[in-house]
């Protein structure tokens, strides 16, 4: 055996028992894109059945994530879109690094100038009808300046939500974060720590720039939806993560996802510090 091999047995061996082999300040995210294509994601487009990507409107190219329109052909007509995780997500962190380029989409709204978002706590993408414009969920939204004056970016919107805001249930559809403004085609991280139906926190890189509580079904602003997944008043306690079109070219160089539930027993091997939500059914002792 070899004075390494010796070591790293060693290493191994001198582990105490039920104490985690891994450092459990470490965080574990997980790349919920994989840089070569949209494996694991659904598009869902408006006017278009579920899983349809409309003239390639999401794509990868040279390992980032496109939201693109150069395949369209005259005005955007109102094609919403959004691309779903195939999973469902409770307790987590999500976060992406993001730009705006390039021009709007021909006949995209005056207001779609340089926003996208990032929708959390959604409905599955099952449920979304072929004619409905955006998933009840509640939106991150991702802002790009003009060029000048203010223009702040990881902003709240509610379509088919409402959230509690300082205390008190705030039915306005959008809510502004306290972020700088980002010009041109520069990276952003934006990043979203949802803790079930209870908090949520925007950031932008890295700083927080906005938190809510109770998120839940309420107000406006989806049109076409099924009555059936509609519970007026009922908290969301999970929902489908979704990344927008609104006729802007945006790009994703990274989205990924970090698990608030797990082992959070600190004599397993695999405990967590920064697991929020407990399920000791995922503990590991061997």
């Amino acid at each position: 055996m070899t004075k390494n091999c010796l070591t790293a047995l060693l290493a191994i061996l001198l582990v105490p028992v039920g104490v985690a082999a891994g450092d459990p300040d470490q965080e574990e995210w997980i790349p919920l894109f994989n840089g070569r294509n949209l494996d694991g994601w659904v598009p869902k487009i408006t006017g278009f059945e579920v899983g349809v990507n409309h003239n390639d409107t999401f794509r990868v190219e040279d390992g980032v994530l496109k939201v693109a329109y150069d395949r369209y052909e005259g005005d955007f007509d109102s094609r919403f879109g959004h691309l779903f995780h195939e999973k469902l997500f409770s307790y987590y962190r999500i976060r992406v690094e993001y730009r705006f380029v390039g021009e709007q989409a021909q006949g995209g709204p005056d207001w779609a100038f340089r926003n996208s978002g990032i929708m959390v706590h959604g409905q599955p993408v099952e449920t979304m009808t072929q004619d409905q414009d955006f998933p009840i969920a509640i939106e991150v939204q991702l802002l790009g300046g003009s060029g000048e004056g203010e223009r702040t970016t990881g902003n709240l919107c509610t379509p088919g939500t409402n959230v509690v805001f300082e205390g008190r249930l705030d039915t306005r559809h959008c809510i502004d974060s306290t972020s700088k403004t980002f010009h041109g085609d520069q990276w952003v991280v934006a990043e979203a720590i949802v803790h079930g139906a209870s908090v949520v926190r925007h950031l932008i890189n890295g700083e927080e720039v906005l938190s809510y509580e109770m998120p839940q079904m309420g107000g406006g602003n989806v049109a076409n939806y099924d009555p059936a997944v509609w519970t007026d008043g009922q908290l969301i306690e999970e929902g489908s993560i979704s990344l927008q079109s609104e006729s802007h070219p945006l790009e994703f160089r990274k989205v990924e996802l970090l698990p608030l539930v797990g082992c959070t027993d600190p004599e397993a091997r695999n405990y967590k510090s920064y697991y929020v939500k407990p399920d000791l059914g995922r503990c590991t002792y061997d």
